[in-house]
């Protein structure tokens, strides 16, 4: 599989072409690898979710490199996605928008709304600042993997599921390590769909207002599906007491677990342990890449600590929720 390093101005505009005649590419961004394609081009979205086995019907997150690059597909910015935009662009945070209807119809899901996100990844932007140059002003990428299962956050996870025929611009592993929040911006109230890294107190204190829920009205967004995320093995969250319980019961000698817990539960537990950080953002960070470990190592069970019940943890506990779910 071509790997290219996405720090090489050489690599960046021989990706730029790759991506501006219709085909896919795996590239970083600063919360998980994204697989993307031109987002004006039904032909070449559609390969996306032939790539990840996705349903056409499940929408995608299009990459810009600024606000004003979002008005090529969005037909307007409404007051509040104006403010959250100000405030966290470049960064972890899609809004849904009201789309204009003669473009990206594919990656919207043929939704009248469309999710927009400015990265911050310097690959990511150099990539998008090389398309801009070619016409192409937005990259529809979802996440790098196949659909429903554990998100990337290095090239080489990107290399796992694919074959070698996908390109992949290497910007190193993800800082944030899960995905971007998601705000639905086309209501009166704004809903957040998705949490992430950005916490629901930081997001409200820019608009002044709490978030809504998702209801029944809201559009359907990324990653919003109660089974998402999973790895192979089945995966529960449990509390401290009923993780060591479990252990001391029946798994202190299986080799064939996989614990992700803040203490070892147990001296002398045979199976695979990573020790969970202290601190949300380190969680966030590390945690695709523990279950992809789990993956590699073919455990049977995966036991997962349950996080601490902060607002910071919210887009932990999210991405666990969904994995237990599958």
């Amino acid at each position: 599989m071509p790997v290219f390093n996405g720090f090489e101005d050489a690599a960046v505009q021989r990706c730029a072409d790759h991506v501006a005649t219709g085909q896919l590419l795996g590239f970083a961004t600063e919360t998980v690898y994204g697989l993307g394609a031109r987002a004006d081009d039904d032909n070449a979205v559609a390969q996306i979710f032939q790539a990840k086995g996705r349903p056409s019907t499940h929408p995608l997150i299009v990459h810009v490199l600024s606000m004003e690059a979002a008005l090529v597909f969005a037909s307007e910015l409404p007051a509040a996605a104006q403010r959250l935009a100000a405030a966290f662009w470049p960064g972890p945070l899609t809004l849904i928008l009201p789309r204009r209807a003669d473009v990206a119809e594919s990656a919207a899901a043929g939704q009248s709304s469309v999710g927009l996100r400015v990265p911050s990844h310097p690959v990511a932007m150099a990539l998008l600042q090389a398309l801009a140059g070619r016409g192409v002003a937005g990259v529809a990428a979802p996440s790098a993997n196949r659909f429903g299962h554990v998100s990337p956050t290095t090239a080489g996870h990107v290399q796992s599921g694919f074959g070698p025929e996908l390109w992949v611009l290497d910007g190193g592993p993800c800082d944030v390590g899960i995905e971007s929040a998601i705000v639905d911006c086309t209501r009166e109230q704004p809903a957040l769909l998705r949490p992430g890294q950005l916490s629901r107190a930081r997001l409200q204190s820019v608009l002044h207002m709490e978030l809504a829920a998702p209801d029944g009205a809201s559009p359907r967004a990324p990653g919003t599906l109660a089974a998402h995320y999973a790895p192979f093995a089945p995966l529960q969250v449990l509390a401290a007491a009923e993780l060591t319980a479990r252990v001391e019961a029946i798994g202190w000698a299986d080799k064939s677990i996989g614990v992700y817990s803040r203490e070892l539960p147990l001296a002398g537990f045979a199976g695979l342990w990573r020790q969970m950080p202290a601190h949300a953002a380190e969680v966030a960070h590390d945690l695709f890449a523990v279950l992809r470990s789990f993956d590699s190592a073919g455990v049977t069970h995966i036991w997962v600590q349950q996080p601490p019940p902060g607002p910071e943890w919210e887009g932990v506990r999210d991405r666990l929720q969904r994995a237990a779910s599958a």
